[in-house]
């Protein structure tokens, strides 16, 4: 088994995709619409060979309270990658807010963005004893 995708709850599927293609450079995998103006939208990063990321319009007053703060506050999210100066560069670059400079954890080296609902996400090369 493995995870296939994660919903995330977003106020607008367009200016969704528009972030996750145009500023974190995620890949658009499908967009089939539905019943009730629903769309199935899924985005993953480029080489994502398995987990998908659905774009879920929020729907009611609960589900739209909730866009921007799935984590409670917290890191929600966390996007690994095999260089992290290139992609925090390349990010920054793109206007993705960052909350923090990059730190060097026995973990890896990381930094906790932003999307732009406010979940935060950690950008992250785990160190090499555990990549």
């Amino acid at each position: 088994m493995h995870l296939g995708s994660i919903s995330i709850l977003v106020r607008d599927y367009d200016e969704a995709l528009a972030y996750y293609t145009g500023k974190l450079g995620f890949e658009l995998i499908e967009d089939t619409p539905m019943e009730d103006g629903k769309r199935w939208l899924l985005v993953a990063p480029p080489g994502s060979e398995e987990t998908r990321l659905l774009l879920a319009k929020a729907a009611n007053s609960e589900q739209i309270a909730q866009v921007g703060n799935q984590g409670g506050g917290r890191v929600w999210l966390i996007l690994k990658t095999d260089n992290f100066a290139r992609d925090y560069e390349d990010f920054k670059a793109r206007g993705v807010q960052f909350c923090e400079m990059p730190r060097h954890e026995p973990y890896g080296t990381v930094a906790v963005f932003e999307d732009l609902y406010g979940n935060k996400w950690d950008l992250l090369q785990p160190s090499t004893a555990l990549a």
